[in-house]
């Protein structure tokens, strides 16, 4: 019956059970219910077929999908869910899975309904280089940690507001405390900041051999993401930036290096018109 499922139908199922997973987390919400196991069981099936779904699309062109915006997206997604799993059941965050497929339904359900993100598949864009694939993995797996802080750095906000209104009921009930999602920011900085600088530490080790591979607009890019970040873990270690300060700047430089993603991806483009990397219309 799944035999004939293309890898976009596969990821069309994942999304739904990601929808599934927010609309479910709402309606206990809104009854004023935890859905910690209800949610979880939806958004793991939503993990698996979404897996499936990048393993057909990566057999396909020969390598990690990362070729276009689409994919770029769908792996982001996956990256967050991903790291939920290991911090949201870990630390039993259950409003944390709420948050998750809400971001996961909204990154998978847009880079769908939109043919044009799709319009072209890029084949074996790594060019069989092991080492170039890796650093390009590790550097949206890192954009999936920075997501996961996004989130986090929601619930915070969401949970300062209710205790400087005075209005700890409801859904708020189900926010962690400013304490612990405090730590758990800070954590996930940690690990974001951590994995992007080993991703460009491999990416380097390469681009020294070769300087003619690089594409200057996205190394400037990517750069600048990591910097961000890197000065937002040091002003959070001298205490500068602490409490709502330390949340806004991990939701507004989540949303900025988000937005980052389409100038890289276009000028990556450009630069294959005049590379062997095939191109394929889909």
């Amino acid at each position: 019956m799944f035999a004939g499922l293309t890898d976009r139908s596969w990821l069309w199922l994942a999304a739904e059970c990601y929808f599934a997973g927010l609309f479910l987390g709402t309606f206990f919400l809104l009854r004023g219910r935890r859905a910690g196991r209800g949610i979880n069981t939806v958004i793991a099936a939503g993990y698996v077929l979404q897996v499936i779904g990048l393993y057909v699309r990566g057999r396909a062109v020969g390598g990690c999908p990362l070729g276009n915006t689409f994919e770029i997206l769908q792996f982001t997604a996956w990256s967050a869910i991903t790291l939920y799993f290991f911090v949201g059941v870990t630390f039993r965050l259950s409003l944390l899975g709420y948050f998750t497929s809400t971001l996961a339904a909204a990154l998978t359900l847009v880079s769908l309904a939109i043919p044009a993100w799709d319009a072209n598949r890029r084949d074996h864009i790594f060019g069989g280089n092991s080492w170039i694939e890796l650093h390009a993995a590790l550097a949206l797996f890192s954009y999936g940690v920075f997501a996961l802080l996004a989130l986090t750095s929601c619930m915070f906000l969401l949970r300062n507001y209710s205790l400087k209104t005075k209005h700890p009921g409801g859904a708020f009930t189900f926010l962690p405390s400013i304490i612990d999602l405090d730590t758990i920011s800070v954590r996930l900085l940690v690990a974001g900041v951590s994995i992007m600088t080993v991703s460009l530490a491999v990416g380097a080790a390469y681009w020294v051999r070769d300087t003619s591979t690089v594409n200057l607009t996205k190394l400037y890019i990517t750069i600048a993401v990591w910097a961000a970040y890197v000065v937002m873990l040091a002003l959070r270690t001298r205490g500068v930036l602490i409490a709502k300060r330390f949340s806004w700047a991990g939701v507004l430089l989540f949303a900025a290096a988000l937005l980052s993603l389409w100038p890289v991806d276009a000028s990556r483009h450009s630069s294959e018109l005049n590379s062997p990397t095939r191109v394929v219309p889909r």
